[in-house]
């Protein structure tokens, strides 16, 4: 029979985590596929193939929708890159599977190390699609400027930790209505393709239309985002903070079902999905 030993200090149970962590990020980019290279490339094709989509619509709507002077393929990008990282944020942690997961057998693994494998390995895969894609952007076609780049890196930051307050309410709800669970977590992420405001800017809106947006912490992160981007833009109607709030508050509840579930699992509950 198999023997872990477990560190008895806090350093050493620190590392030990970290190298948990680190080797389920590997596992997991490699699920995608079996070279964690192509899986990158694939997730990159994705990317450029929506951004292509939306600047054929655009263009044919006119360039004019966006209301803001500058890059218009900055402006375009700048809200596909945080509608990726939000959904698949949402979609890794949704489908973890929760406490049943064949994974949760082996000794060091936990709940915990799973999550912050599914939620890091999400960030990491399309944070390197974003450099790579701007990169190439820069150098083939025109230098990009940002005004305040490490704002806008922080909106994308935002959205990604959305996105797993999002997945982890809905892996939580998973065993109990894994059906429900699952068609409400693709509902959401579709609505996403509209509600996320990723075609217009917030001060473009009315108040009626507003209404109808301002429910999505994406739709905030996205519109603060495109402040930090241009310089004369200023989102008047939209808030980082507000978007920072839900996903705490949507983080409490995952965790609180899922510590719950914990308590009522069972291994025969596999069986009903």
């Amino acid at each position: 029979m198999f023997y872990y030993k477990r560190n008895n200090t806090l350093l050493g149970s620190a590392f030990t985590t970290a190298e948990l962590v680190f080797h389920a990020v590997v596992r997991n980019i490699r699920s995608q596929h079996s070279n964690a290279v192509i899986a990158i490339l694939l997730n990159i094709m994705q990317v450029v193939v929506l951004a292509s989509v939306f600047y054929l619509i655009m263009s044919f709507m006119g360039a004019r929708v966006a209301k803001i002077r500058g890059e218009f393929i900055l402006y375009l990008l700048s809200g596909i890159f945080l509608f990726m990282t939000h959904i698949k944020a949402v979609g890794a942690i949704a489908g973890l599977g929760g406490t049943n997961n064949p994974m949760m057998l082996h000794s060091p693994m936990n709940m915990m190390v799973m999550l912050f494998a599914a939620a890091f390995g999400s960030l990491y895969t399309q944070v390197v699609s974003i450099l790579v894609i701007l990169f190439v952007y820069s150098v083939a076609v025109n230098p990009i400027e940002m005004q305040d780049p490490g704002g806008a890196f922080g909106m994308l930051v935002l959205a990604w930790y959305t996105g797993c307050s999002v997945g982890l309410v809905f892996m939580a709800l998973k065993p109990w209505l894994p059906t429900v669970s699952t068609m409400l977590s693709n509902i959401y992420r579709r609505m996403n393709m509209v509600f996320s405001g990723k075609m217009f800017v917030a001060n473009a809106l009315g108040g009626f239309m507003l209404s109808m947006f301002a429910w999505n912490p994406l739709f905030h992160a996205i519109d603060q985002c495109r402040g930090f981007i241009f310089r004369n833009y200023f989102p008047r109607n939209t808030s980082w903070e507000y978007a920072l709030w839900v996903g705490i508050a949507l983080m409490m509840i995952g965790m609180l079902g899922e510590f719950y579930t914990r308590k009522h699992i069972s291994k025969s509950w596999g069986a009903r999905r």
